[in-house]
């Protein structure tokens, strides 16, 4: 057993069961806690990226870059880590990994020297032509230190022939395809880029006489920083002078926002156009409740991802919430080796039932989303053991049928279950009495809106409907697009 759990924990990041998140990314323009502050919404944005994060900063004269393994909190929480980061500028980033493998040197912001000055670049998102253009880049005779496609982005800046630095980032952007938001650094300037449908996150707020860019509002709440605007899809923000200036150098689209922000990336707390992530989910359930309500004693969430839709949905039928399921928050969003026996002492470590709750009880089991389903069996089976009489299981979203390329790492077509399964299989096989899921519209309608637009979709949702705003072109099949490098991903450097 000793050996078991030693292998675990040396294998906690190699799975998730679930969807991982995409990245975190901060940025702050004259600010003299620039870098302190920068942890701190980097702190806020942990749930967005636990593999890595790092900080650039910038005094006026040079830049500073500080990269690490693991959590903001156990690498940017001492003053000495913080001096080394001077400047009154900086931006910061939180990783999972979509594209490039796991080393040190795909950590980010990316700084890069270049004729117009240096650059640094923190990106969140995925291009879905970075192996096409990385590939014409090194046939041109570029380097590539990293396999990250955040790299190809400044690459791009640094090969274009224009002379100011903004010029050179739009020549770079029209030549990338996919879904991003990026925050950008040179000399005393502060630059931020959201793709062209909106599919990535990025908000402006204000502190002060400062700026600041990042992903999500709650990073915005932690510094004591007024939320100003969301940045537009297909803009460029850029502070210079302490003035915040606007480009919108593309083509005109409608925005299409990734709809998992609303289901299950953003934090609870945060904004999303006007409303906080918490009430969306709620309404999630409600819906839900609408569609699939089932005569049940007790309402029962996966904690935590389904805690607000399961609010909803016990609000609407009126039966009792209760916490059937003990989260252990130490060991986090849970990456466990993908064999059977490791996979089930994973979830064990993370949740456990609540005998007493549960017990000869029917039970509504309610949760943000199903992928896979090895998570969901271990779930029903654990409340089973535990005395539950019935486990009926609702979803609070529609079944995950298509694999994503704009930045979040969801498992391969024919990993996804709802992709090569009926209801009554997938029921079937998580060991459930019943299972529903939300609906498309059902969904739609918990977001506001009457019904899906088949003409020009208000969401990016391809999760559910195989719709991609932005065709991959790297690669269109079942396997995950990677980019290669001859160095060695497990050389740390």
């Amino acid at each position: 057993m000793k050996k078991i759990i030693k292998k675990l924990k040396k294998k906690l990041k190699i799975y998730n069961p679930k969807i991982k998140e995409e990245c975190g990314v901060f940025g702050i323009s004259n600010s003299k806690d620039s870098s302190t502050l920068t942890a701190l919404g980097l702190h806020a944005l942990q749930h967005r990226g636990q593999e890595g994060c790092g900080i650039v900063s910038y005094d006026g004269m040079k830049y500073y870059s500080e990269k690490r393994w693991g959590l903001v909190g156990d690498n940017f929480n001492k003053e000495k880590v913080l001096k080394n980061l001077p400047g009154n500028f900086a931006i910061g980033h939180n990783r999972y990994s979509t594209t490039g493998g796991t080393s040190l040197r795909n950590i980010q912001p990316f700084f890069a020297d270049t004729n117009a000055g240096g650059i640094g670049v923190a990106h969140n998102g995925n291009l879905t032509n970075s192996i096409s253009l990385r590939n014409k880049l090194v046939e041109d005779g570029a380097i590539f230190y990293t396999t990250s496609d955040t790299e190809t982005i400044v690459q791009l800046i640094a090969k274009s022939k224009r002379i100011k630095t903004i010029d050179k980032i739009i020549d770079a952007l029209f030549q990338i395809q996919g879904g991003y938001a990026l925050v950008m650094l040179t000399q005393n300037t502060l630059i931020g880029v959201r793709d062209p449908f909106g599919i990535r996150p990025l908000v402006i707020g204000k502190i002060k006489n400062s700026y600041v860019f990042t992903s999500e509002t709650c990073a915005l709440d932690i510094i004591g920083a007024k939320y100003i605007r969301d940045v537009e899809n297909g803009e460029i923000v850029y502070v210079e002078n302490d003035k915040l200036i606007s480009l919108k150098p593309f083509p005109a689209k409608k925005i299409r926002p990734c709809v998992f922000e609303y289901i299950y990336f953003s934090r609870p707390d945060s904004l999303l156009n006007g409303k906080s992530a918490y009430e969306y989910r709620k309404k999630f359930g409600e819906e839900l409740a609408k569609e699939a309500s089932i005569d049940a004693d007790v309402v029962v969430p996966v904690p935590d991802s389904g805690n607000a839709a399961a609010l909803g949905y016990s609000q609407y039928v009126k039966k009792n919430f209760e916490l059937g399921l003990i989260r252990n928050h130490y060991v986090g969003r849970t990456f466990i080796e993908p064999s059977q026996k490791i996979r089930s002492l994973g979830v064990k470590l993370k949740l456990n039932a609540n005998k007493s709750s549960i017990m000869n009880k029917k039970i509504v089991l309610i949760d943000d989303s199903l992928v896979r389903g090895t998570t969901c069996y271990k779930i029903v089976k654990m409340l089973y053991d535990s005395g539950a009489k019935e486990v009926h299981v609702r979803i609070a979203c529609p079944e995950i049928r298509f694999p994503d390329f704009y930045g979040v790492d969801t498992p391969t077509k024919k990993e996804l279950l709802a992709a090569n399964k009926t209801n009554e299989e997938i029921c079937k096989y998580i060991g459930a009495k019943s299972l529903k899921f939300l609906s498309v519209n059902g969904m739609y309608n918990a977001m506001g809106f009457k019904e899906r637009n088949e003409i020009y979709p208000q969401l990016t949702d391809h999760y559910f409907t195989g719709d991609y705003p932005v065709k991959p072109i790297d690669e269109l099949g079942d396997n995950k697009i990677t980019q290669l490098s001859l160095l060695s991903t497990a050389s740390n450097n």
